[in-house]
């Protein structure tokens, strides 16, 4: 049986008549960049489980099948939250944002449920054949992935309050997180160390930087239907509520790291990636550009990567290679 081929102003029929891999292919290129995302994510595991043995005192690192195997389960699901995401804000984006892949007819929403279906088949495949023990902390991620999904089933109430919106959505990250870092303590027997506590804080407040951070526009760019913070709350406000958000995850990051026994470099390291990532924001207050907009999305994705390696990366390879 053919596909429908979806016909709208955005369209593009050579693109939508393309066999389904080439398709999906250009899909993740504009919303899932498995580049970007996998680096991004996999420095976020291995700084998950790198915090943790550095907490408990253990030596050495995770075994490799046990990190390529927690990669791959950790990128998937934020692929499945991608998924999620088009199913939830279908009817926006057709109303708003016609140009997004699913309403110009490059995938459909169908296609995206059977690769969420086979991905799940994967993680449980991947999961009970490598390490049936983290079973039900990946049940627990899925879970609620799906409230999600459904909004909580207070759909119309989380619209109108963006903030609980934000708020809510964003505890997924630290739930990935409980399940990378698991990869250490759980599958050791042990118990998760206290201070993981910080580590996930970061991990949620890093989930806000972003958030924000890619959702600054100039007046001119706005468009209606698409929901920034600028608009919200006017550019030089939602500028200066990222750099509250940066200030507080900062706080948190010099809290995990006097927790794991970090010296004054990682201090230095800290304070020298806040002050080059604030540098967009307070330009932009002054010349508000889209080039400074973007750059702000830019410093939102280096201060997450910057932190991520600081609190357990950077440690654990000190540790491995130079010690």
């Amino acid at each position: 049986m053919r596909r429908a081929v979806v016909e709208s102003p955005f369209s593009k029929p050579e693109e939508n008549s393309a066999s389904f891999f080439r398709r999906f292919y250009l899909y993740q290129k504009e919303r899932f960049p498995f580049l970007g995302h996998g680096l991004l994510v996999a420095c976020f595991s291995f700084s998950a489980i790198a915090y943790s043995r550095i907490c408990r005192g253990a030596a050495g690192f995770v075994g490799t099948k046990i990190f390529l195997s927690g990669i791959l389960i950790t990128i998937s699901l934020f692929l499945l939250v991608r998924i999620f995401d088009e199913f939830k804000d279908a009817e926006d984006d057709a109303l708003y944002r016609g140009d997004l892949p699913v309403p110009r007819g490059l995938v459909s929403l169908r296609e995206l449920g059977w690769v969420a279906v086979v991905i799940f088949v994967m993680q449980i495949s991947v999961i009970l054949y490598c390490y049936p023990q983290m079973l039900w902390l990946y049940l627990l991620v899925i879970a609620y992935l799906l409230l999600m999904g459904k909004e909580f089933f207070i759909a119309s109430w989380l619209k109108k309050h963006q903030f609980w919106y934000v708020t809510s959505h964003m505890f997924i990250i630290p739930l990935v997180d409980m399940y990378a870092s698991g990869l250490d303590w759980k599958l050791a027997g042990a118990n998760p160390a206290r201070g993981l506590l910080f580590f996930f804080a970061v991990s949620y407040m890093n989930g806000i930087v972003l958030e924000i951070g890619r959702k600054i526009r100039v007046p001119d760019m706005e468009a209606e239907g698409v929901l920034t913070y600028s608009g919200l709350l006017g550019a030089n406000k939602a500028v200066l509520l990222w750099l509250c958000v940066l200030v507080v995850t900062l706080s948190l990051s010099i809290a995990a790291s006097l927790f794991a026994g970090y010296g004054m470099i990682a201090f230095i390291v800290l304070g020298c990636v806040f002050i080059l990532c604030s540098i967009p924001a307070f330009i932009f207050l002054s010349w508000k550009t889209p080039k400074m907009a973007k750059g702000i999305e830019l410093a939102s994705a280096l201060w997450t990567m910057a932190m991520y390696l600081t609190l357990g990366g950077g440690p654990m390879i000190s540790k491995l290679f130079f010690k």
